[in-house]
């Protein structure tokens, strides 16, 4: 298998996992609490980035603690309100999210995400509404329907196109047989 299917595996399955996780918290907990913990993940992920920007400043203090007192604290406090900063924050994440999307269109096309994402929506809804049981019952009675459907339109189609195929030889050799019988007396 090559590199560039096991990638499109890969991010097919993560979205796969992604709206599995996400629609599952909704059904099961609100939306209200799925915003909130979203909003959890977001402050955490603030904190660590605020953190990383910290050792940053840290490290960029020692690198030009030979410049002017003025410099470093220009930089570190722009640094850190940089940090702090909503709009940053927000901005990331966007770009995080725009990246994210980018990536997984470019890898298997924009029908192949909408297709995934609707099925698992549909798939994970019924299952977590009417259980497991019931979901497997009604994929194998689809799953029957569609092939007994299948099976007669094949059949059907065979026994007409039989039936034309006789219909026709027998016209042929009717018709034959006329103008040989008009050709005989004639």
């Amino acid at each position: 298998m090559s590199s560039p299917i096991k990638r499109q595996i890969v991010v097919v399955v993560v979205v796969v996992v992604v709206v599995v996780v996400v629609v599952v918290i909704v059904v099961l907990v609100g939306v209200v609490v799925t915003v909130a913990v979203v909003v959890v993940v977001v402050v955490v992920v603030v904190v660590v980035v605020e953190a990383v920007v910290v050792v940053v400043v840290i490290q960029v203090v020692a690198l030009v603690a030979a410049a002017p007192k003025v410099v470093v604290v220009v930089v570190a406090a722009a640094v850190v309100a940089l940090s702090n900063s909503v709009v940053v924050v927000a901005a990331v994440v966007a770009a995080v999210v725009v990246v994210v999307v980018v990536v997984v269109v470019a890898e298997v096309g924009v029908g192949v995400v909408v297709v995934v994402v609707v099925v698992v929506v549909v798939v994970v809804v019924i299952v977590v509404l009417v259980g497991v049981v019931v979901t497997v019952a009604v994929v194998v009675v689809v799953v029957v329907v569609v092939v007994v459907v299948t099976v007669v339109v094949v059949v059907v189609s065979v026994v007409v196109t039989v039936a034309v195929v006789v219909v026709v030889e027998v016209v042929v050799i009717a018709a034959e047989l006329i103008v040989f019988a008009i050709s005989f007396v004639v």
